[in-house]
């Protein structure tokens, strides 16, 4: 897949499934999977690092989780999150972030919010860079939204909403997130755009969908309202533990199976 193909599933009315990924051996079977593409997300600060927020996401931190993923996920698009605060600054340096992401293995960035990020996100495009937009909620802003809350609920925010992505796309966006918006508003900015939108806590009528790998495969207890578990890792994950702890301490575990013999 490459950004192209974002378009072309739009337009043909074939929704794209897009999924985070952080590491190698996660991405090592993603790769062997149906999925479209993949995100290396700021979110990664608070699944991998243990952070409150995306904020403590780094520069350092996305271009090398984007290496690993992209060794283990070469045959899949990848996206990754220009990190908090790395895109205000001056363009060189927004340049230079963009240049170490992209050289780690990355095929697109996306970042959050429009206003203030105009003449960045054209020069990104000119410059060959494909770009995600994201709108909604925005968790790199989650200290100035107070905290993490669906957006657009009122006609004044929701209108908003929809000019930014009209702007995004005229800034030449190939692409949307739109996260945690009503269903309503996400059908709305999807059918005024040329360009496919990818949901989360939006709706199914966006063009696709996203969602944090480890939310998806049960890693943790409990999850997100906009979240569907398909399976329960953390329960198959702590059943395994637990089976080697009391096969190693009954001594049934190494078994004669699992062990090495002298050839005298």
């Amino acid at each position: 897949m490459n950004r192209l193909d974002f378009q072309r599933m739009h337009d043909d009315g074939h929704k794209i499934t897009m999924v985070t990924c952080y590491d190698y051996w996660t991405a090592a079977i993603v790769a062997k999977s149906n999925v479209d593409c993949l995100l290396v997300g700021d979110s990664v600060a608070m699944v991998m690092h243990g952070f409150d927020t995306t904020v403590a996401a780094t520069v350092d931190m996305m271009v090398m989780h984007t290496k690993a993923v992209a060794k283990g996920a070469n045959n899949k698009f990848i996206v990754t999150d220009l990190p908090f605060l790395s895109y205000r600054k001056s363009l060189d340096a927004v340049m230079d972030v963009v240049q170490a992401i992209m050289q780690a293995g990355a095929h697109a960035v996306k970042l959050e919010g429009v206003y203030g990020n105009e003449n960045l996100i054209e020069h990104l495009v000119t410059s060959g860079v494909p770009v995600m937009g994201h709108i909604g909620l925005t968790p790199q802003y989650m200290h100035q939204l107070g905290g993490f809350k669906v957006q657009g609920r009122d006609m004044a925010t929701a209108n908003s909403l929809i000019e930014q992505a009209k702007l995004l796309q005229t800034l030449g966006c190939f692409a949307i997130v739109l996260e945690c918006i009503p269903r309503t508003l996400a059908d709305t900015i999807t059918q005024q755009l040329s360009i496919p939108t990818i949901g989360i806590g939006a709706g199914e009528k966006t063009s696709g969908q996203v969602l944090v790998l480890q939310d998806l495969i049960g890693s943790n207890d409990s999850a997100y309202k906009f979240v569907k578990q398909y399976t329960k890792i953390h329960q198959d994950l702590l059943q395994a533990l637990n089976q080697y702890d009391s096969e190693v301490k009954t001594v049934t575990f190494p078994s004669t199976e699992h062990c090495f013999e002298a050839k005298v």
